[in-house]
């Protein structure tokens, strides 16, 4: 089993080591030192006794009190409850050592270990106010200077819930480093072994001698013989440090040992795991720490590293979590983050909606990295994430959808209404991505959730389609690339199919696993994978531009794969199998030998077969390999294959073990090329290619305005009467317009997925952002995404 070490520091950095406390804590109980007035933590003059605080110390920082913290100090402060404000200064290092950090405002007596509790603001003078930042969004920690927060465990604190760091509902937590241009880009030439030198796709912002990247692997490897299947298989991705950097040009510290590709349509990662604003355990090896939002709190993470953290085999104590929140925390991110060493996933989102999560890389983790936890998650949004290396965790008592492995997948969720674009997924235990949706004696499906007018409802979760899954990447996987399976046969109608599309699988086991019914599957590249689509559940499976290369097992798989059953019709318009190896007897298309609606068929048009060189070897279409199975239904599957000998004439491939299997007699015939030893064709004339889906757009936009990101009534500063709004738009369509306070947003990228508008005229004093978007089919957004705030001059 891989070993996580933990990553070299450099420089001074601020330190919030935390540990954490055992005994009820409310506003003020037991602390020994209080802030008496607003100032710089490094005055004593602000501190009830007039010393700074010390070792061993509970602090409180008042309702009403500002401490700007301005200094590098290896006290262990035991507890710090920020009911005020507590701002890291941003013109220096600083270094904090702390017990348990709680934000919450208001007579807060929860005990620490209460870190579930997730109602309503608090009462008794809740409210807003407290807040921690490490940084702003739009002040983020200086390049130069660092801020580094290390939790520590002290012998005696609750293990199961210390360390930690936690926003009550009322309190904000904002970490913002200093902003890259990009945190992960692609390799622009292969790297070969012994090289010290790299070179970048692109030239990046952002990056410095002394940051640690990581450059993923190019090459699928198996486990060697011996190993066990809970083994993590070899990997290739490598470990360095920038000793020097010039435009696109990387000199590392060490050569490398393995060879990483870098031209073509596949190319291994560079990814920067460095930043200037860390929270991190003290002690990897030992207790580990975490960090959580509840429901009614708020801030951003912001291009900050979070290293060691997570607890192992312990339900809710993440690296990044949000916990329960549904829509209370509308416009806040996760953006540019580096998720580093975890025991616990990466980021997890727990019954939240509308979260914003990019360009966030998360390397090593035990169970899944990027996690939608309940089911209940709508409209949140994925963007540009790297995931990298997430192994095998264990079951954790107490998990919300009891029939999840945690057996590691980079990406994992359970409801379809929300957005995946961009992301790549490596070298992870046995999943990239899995959607699982599933309904048994021990978790109903049926769950509330939101809908687009802003009210709850209760939703058969296996029934919502797949809102956005577009351009993402797998490679080097443990076993699949993207699996799509867990609901028995139950989707969406035909009008609303899963959508999947631009996706590419490579250098990987089971490419693209398609265990649902009722998909709109486009433009998918497989190359080096051993097996392509795979075990799919064939009802009203729709494909379009599927290309599938140097697939070595199975190509194109029969349904269910070894159970040989299909559920009903397909059509695939647009197939290409290219650089085929030897393959032997096994066929590129497999027939599925039990027809279970009674009208199964499966409909194939424009297939290219290129590079086969004996028509001996590889027959286009077949009966599937590897365990056979007796037909047991009184119909076969036919295959189509339309114009297959000129235009209007069509070629119908049958089993010559379907029950309904016509013989000579029927003008079936052996086809070089075309059939394989259990496989006869007959031609056609004018058979119709159907239409199996009719996909509609009804449901409008979700648009998130992600700056500027402030509580209700939170003050904003304006220059000159004008305040830049930004934000992100998603669709399961089209988006064509955003509109913010009636004014035009201009999309920056990705079709909206990144916006920005600029409002002139303003004046300070009370103000509201209304935004909504509007999609290609008219749709238009019905609960907007409204902010109140203060502006000022």
């Amino acid at each position: 089993m891989l070993r996580f070490t933990p990553l070299p520091q450099v420089g001074a950095m601020v330190f919030l080591l935390i540990a954490g406390v055992s005994e009820a804590w409310a506003v003020g109980a037991e602390a020994t030192v209080r802030a008496v007035k607003s100032g710089d933590w490094s005055d004593g003059k602000i501190w009830s006794g007039g010393h700074l605080p010390k070792s061993g110390d509970r602090v409180l920082i008042g309702k009403g009190m500002r401490v700007k913290y301005d200094v590098v100090s290896k006290e262990v402060i035991y507890s710090v409850h920020v009911a005020g404000r507590l701002d890291f200064a941003r013109d220096r290092d600083t270094a904090l050592h702390v017990g348990v950090l709680k934000v919450s405002p208001g007579a807060d007596a929860r005990t620490v270990e209460d870190v579930h509790h997730h109602h309503g603001p608090l009462p008794g003078g809740g409210g807003t106010g407290a807040a921690l930042t490490v940084g702003t969004l739009d002040h983020p920690i200086v390049r130069g200077k660092r801020a580094e927060i290390v939790l520590h465990y002290l012998e005696g604190m609750n293990k199961k819930n210390a360390p930690a760091i936690i926003a009550r509902p009322g309190g904000r937590m904002t970490f913002a480093g200093a902003v890259m241009s990009r945190t992960w880009v692609k390799l622009g030439k292969t790297a070969k072994v012994g090289d010290k030198m790299i070179e970048l796709a692109e030239e990046v912002k952002g990056w410095g001698v002394g940051d640690e990247i990581i450059v993923t692997g190019s090459k699928k490897q198996y486990r060697p013989r011996g190993k066990k299947y809970y083994d993590h298989q070899p990997v290739e991705t490598e470990k360095r440090v920038i000793q020097g950097i010039k435009g696109k040009t990387i000199a590392l510290d060490k050569a490398l040992k393995k060879e990483h590709w870098g031209k073509g349509n596949y190319r291994s990662e560079v990814a920067n795991l460095s930043r200037n604003v860390v929270v991190r355990s003290a002690d990897p090896k030992g207790v580990r720490g975490h960090t959580m939002y509840h429901r009614y709190a708020g801030g951003s993470i912001s291009y900050a590293r979070f290293a060691g953290l997570g607890k192992k085999n312990t339900l809710g104590r993440y690296p990044i979590h949000f916990h329960l929140v549904r829509d209370t925390m509308r416009g806040s991110s996760v953006i540019g983050a580096a998720v580093v060493d975890s025991h616990n996933r990466w980021v997890t989102v727990h019954g939240t909606q509308y979260l914003v999560v990019r360009d966030t890389v998360g390397y090593q983790s035990y169970g899944h990295g990027f996690f939608l936890e309940d089911g209940t998650e709508v409209y949140n949004v994925l963007d540009r994430n790297l995931g990298v290396q997430a192994f095998n965790g264990p079951r954790m008592k107490g998990m919300a959808l009891p029939f999840d492995p945690n057996d590691g997948a980079a990406f994992w969720w359970a409801n379809g209404k929300n957005t995946f674009t961009r992301n790549v997924a490596c070298e992870n235990f046995r999943y990239g991505y899995r959607y699982d949706s599933q309904k048994r004696s021990n978790f109903d499906s049926n769950l509330m959730i939101r809908t687009e007018d802003g009210k709850r409802k209760k939703v058969d979760i296996r029934r919502i389609p797949i809102f956005k899954f577009e351009d993402n990447e797998s490679h080097t996987e443990g076993l699949y690339s993207f699996a799509f399976a867990g609901t028995e046969g139950v989707g969406p109608d035909v009008r609303h199919p899963h959508r999947l599309g631009r996706l590419k699988a490579w250098e990987t086991h089971y490419a693209l696993r398609v265990g649902l019914p009722t998909m709109l599957i486009e433009d998918v590249d497989i190359e080096g994978a051993a097996y392509g689509v795979y075990r799919p559940w064939f009802k009203d499976h729709v494909y379009r531009n599927i290309r599938i290369a140097a697939t070595g097992a199975e190509p194109f798989n029969r349904g269910m794969d070894d159970r040989s059953e299909q559920h009903g019709r397909i059509t695939v318009d647009g197939l290409r199998f290219e650089k085929l190896s030897y393959g032997g007897q096994m066929p590129l298309i497999q027939i599925s030998d039990n027809n279970l609606s009674g009208d199964a068929e499966s409909h194939f048009r424009n297939v290219k077969v290129l590079g086969r060189k004996d028509a001996r070897r590889w027959p286009l279409v077949n009966r599937g390999g590897g365990a056979r199975v007796e037909p047991r239904t009184a119909r076969g599957v036919p295959v189509y294959l339309h114009d297959y000998f000129g235009a209007g004439r069509d070629a119908k491939v049958s089993s010559v073990k379907a029950k309904d299997f016509g013989g000579e007699s029927g003008g079936y015939k052996s086809y070089p090329g075309l059939t394989g030893r259990d496989a006869r064709v007959a031609e056609l004339k004018g058979v119709k290619f159907p239409k199996l889906l009719d996909p509609v757009d009804d449901e409008a936009p979700a648009t998130i305005v992600t700056w500027p990101n402030v509580e209700k009534g939170g003050v904003v500063k304006i220059r000159g009467g004008k305040l830049r709004i930004e934000g992100t738009a998603t669709d399961n369509g089209k988006v064509v317009k955003v509109l913010v306070n009636g004014k035009d947003a201009k999309s920056l990228e990705y079709g909206y997925g990144k916006w920005a508008v600029e409002l002139s005229g303003l004046k300070a004093g009370k103000f509201e952002i209304k935004a909504y978007g509007m999609d290609e089919a008219g749709n238009v957004e019905k609960t907007a995404h409204v902010m109140r705030m203060k502006l000022v001059e």
